[in-house]
This record gives structure tokens, C-alpha cells and sequence, in this order.
């Protein structure tokens, strides 16, 4: 009997012992159903930094000045007095047309002008003795009105031979064709021995200066004019003559050396695209740059000192098309924000709320997991592509 009151208590004491036991391996099993079930998640720790603002755009380069070489005077080509592809200064003599001709003219102007200085010395003296006898009156009114007359005319006649002889050394000295520019001459259309005549339509030669150089640029006309404002408000960098600085990227890609500045008197609107020609000038030192050239402008606009820059691939669109973003909060849990973008730069956007520094933005694994649900948060390797600010683009 009183092993038998000895026995109850410890089968009691073993049960509950088991039931504990069970309830323990049941919590840890949970804990590890729940842990197992936390997706694995790329994210990237957003920092605020100075983030600098610019504008990329196609454009084309076209030279500073263009000079269309024409002869004005007609005759043969005696001589080439230039190289092509060389380089001229303003006033070096480029062809020789045959002045023979042209010689006789001025010949035959000496000699007009000769004899109307004779003529106007003999009536002059006439005019002269003339009016001391009127004054005496041995002569009549009339015979010397009609001396003065005379006198005049022969003034005139000699001032006409003049002109004349003017232009025929003018016309002289249109045989040697001078380049009007300093620049680059390109190909001779014409070679010794061709007829040329005065303001024919065949230029002679094309003369361009390449340095400085234009870049002509497409803008649409609502960023040019915000452009313009933020200029004019300071938020802009712009250089001692209060134009923008542009940079140049060429066709291989290579950044060029110097920088330009932007010009706001060289535009015109597209009515039918509604763009807006920006010209843009460059020292072109080296002749690095040719015209034609196909190059991309880079604007600065200027830099947004506490900027927060997110990778495109961490922001979605909801359904209505709002960006949206997913973030691993303090507690390990997916939580969704909703954000505004300013701009892309690069492969990232511009993050103007929604976002702040510290946030861990999730860029990989995003479709497998949706907001409240547990995740492991490791740090996302995007490489190079997603540091600084990346290629600028126009928004």
C-alpha cells in the first residue's frame, strides 16, 4: 500500500517532465520552420552625398567660321599659291588669274586721267582770266558763264577718269585671290589654266576655322528653358561670361580635354519637334575636332549637396504606376514605400522623398518576397555601374 503512494507521484512528475520536453522541441521547431523561411535578399545601404547634376545631349560639330573662296574677276588660272588641307592665314595670296588685261585697264586709266587734269588745267586758266575781265567788263556775262562751264565740266571729267582708273587697280588687285579667313583650305576645285569668272556659283576652294569650334545641340524647349532659369537663379555652375560649362564626350567614347561653354544667342525653334538649337563653343587647339562630328554635350547643371542616389532596379511601379520601393526594416521585415524620383542619373534615380540615408534598399530577390515578410539582408555586389552618379542623363 505505501509503495504503492510512492509510485503515483513519480508517474505524475514523469508526465509533466515529458510534456515540458514536448513543448520545448515544438518551440524550437517553430524557430527554425520560421528562420528557414526568411528569403535571402540583395540589398544596397543608401548614403547621402554630393551629388553633381548634368545633362547629356546629342550633338554635331561645325566649324566656327566657313569661307567660300570665289574669284571676282573673270580670267585664267596662272597659279595655286597653297597646299590642300593646309593651313592659311587672312590675306595670303591663294591663285593668280591673268592680269594682262587687266594691266591695259589700268594703263589706259592713268592716261584718262592725264588728259582730264589737262583739260581741267587749260580750262581752269581760262575760267580764271575770264573772270578778272568780267570784272573790267571786256567781256560779257554770257562768254563767261560759259568759261566757268567749261571749267566745271572738265573738273567732273577728270573726277570720272579717276574713278575709272580706281577701279581698274581694284580690279587688278582681284587677280590675286587672298583667302578672306585664317583656317584650313580643303581641295582646289579648279587648277591652272581654267577660266574663272566673277561670283560664279563653283567656289574656288572652302576655307574653315576649327578653332574655336561649334557643337550645335538639340534640346527640347521646356528644358532649355528651365535651364536658363536655373542660369540666371545661381543654382547652375556657369563661367565668367555667365554661360554653362559643357563637357564633350567623342563617338569612341573618350572624354575630351577641354571644356566649352554654352551660347544662348545661337538658338532657333523647331516648330514641328519643338527643340531648341543650342550652340556650344569649344577651343579646338589641336584640331581634334573635325566638322560632321557626331558627339554627346554633357551640361552642368550644377550639384545637390545632400543627394540620395537609388539603383534603378531596386525601384518598382505599383499598379497605377507609382515608384515604389522595398526596404528591409530594423526588424528584419519587408516593408514597401512608396517614392518620388527627381531624375535618372546613370542607372540610378534621384531620390527626392520617400527614401533617406541608411535605408537598406532591396535590389535583388525582389519577386520573391512582399511586404511584412521575414528576410536575411546581405549586401548586394552591383559593382562598378552603380557607384558615383554614372552616365548623365536628360530628363
Amino acid at each position: 500500500m505505501q509503495q504503492r503512494s510512492l509510485i503515483a507521484p513519480l508517474f505524475a512528475l514523469s508526465l509533466v517532465s515529458t510534456a515540458l520536453l514536448s513543448a520545448c522541441g515544438t518551440a524550437e521547431q517553430g524557430a527554425q520552420q520560421q528562420q528557414q523561411q526568411a528569403v535571402e535578399v540583395g540589398v544596397v545601404t543608401l548614403k547621402t552625398q554630393p551629388v553633381p547634376l548634368r545633362t547629356e545631349l546629342p550633338g554635331r560639330t561645325t566649324a566656327y567660321r566657313i569661307a567660300e573662296v570665289r574669284p571676282q574677276v573673270s580670267g585664267i588660272l596662272l597659279e595655286r599659291h597653297f597646299e590642300e588641307g593646309a593651313t592659311v592665314e587672312a590675306g595670303q595670296q591663294l591663285y593668280q588669274i591673268d592680269p594682262a588685261t587687266y594691266d591695259a585697264d589700268v594703263a589706259s586709266g592713268k592716261a584718262a586721267v592725264a588728259s582730264a587734269e589737262a583739260s581741267l588745267k587749260s580750262t581752269e586758266n581760262t575760267y580764271k582770266r575770264y573772270k578778272n575781265l568780267l570784272k573790267d567788263k571786256a567781256i560779257s556775262q554770257q562768254e563767261f558763264d560759259n568759261a566757268e562751264a567749261t571749267y566745271l565740266e572738265a573738273k567732273a571729267q577728270q573726277q570720272v577718269a579717276q574713278a575709272q582708273l580706281k577701279t581698274a587697280q581694284i580690279n587688278r588687285e582681284f587677280t590675286e585671290v587672298n583667302a578672306p579667313i585664317n583656317g584650313i583650305i580643303g581641295r582646289s576645285n579648279f587648277t591652272e589654266g581654267a577660266l574663272v569668272t566673277a561670283s560664279q556659283a563653283q567656289p574656288l576652294a572652302v576655307i574653315q576655322q576649327l578653332d574655336p569650334i561649334y557643337v550645335d545641340i538639340n534640346q527640347s524647349s521646356k528644358a532649355f528653358l528651365r535651364l536658363k532659369q536655373e542660369i540666371e537663379k545661381g543654382r547652375v555652375q556657369a563661367n565668367k561670361n555667365g554661360n554653362a560649362e559643357v563637357d564633350l564626350r567623342l563617338e569612341a567614347g573618350l572624354r575630351y580635354s577641354h571644356k566649352g561653354e554654352l551660347l544662348f544667342s545661337e538658338v532657333g525653334v523647331n516648330e514641328t519637334t519643338g527643340t531648341i538649337l543650342l550652340r556650344a563653343r569649344f577651343p579646338n587647339p589641336d584640331g581634334d575636332l573635325l566638322p560632321g562630328m557626331f558627339v554627346r554635350a554633357i551640361v552642368n547643371e550644377g550639384t545637390v549637396p545632400n543627394g540620395l542616389l537609388a539603383p534603378q532596379q531596386g525601384i518598382q511601379r505599383d499598379v497605377r504606376g507609382r515608384p515604389i520601393a522595398l526596404v528591409v526594416n530594423g526588424e528584419g521585415k519587408v516593408e514597401q514605400r512608396q517614392v518620388e524620383t527627381a531624375r535618372a542619373i546613370g542607372n540610378q534615380w534621384l531620390i527626392s522623398s520617400g527614401l533617406q540615408d541608411g535605408d537598406k534598399l532591396i535590389v535583388e530577390g525582389i519577386q520573391k518576397v512582399r511586404p511584412g515578410a521575414p528576410v536575411k539582408a546581405v549586401e548586394a555586389d552591383l559593382g562598378n555601374s552603380q557607384q558615383g552618379n554614372g552616365s548623365p542623363q536628360q530628363q
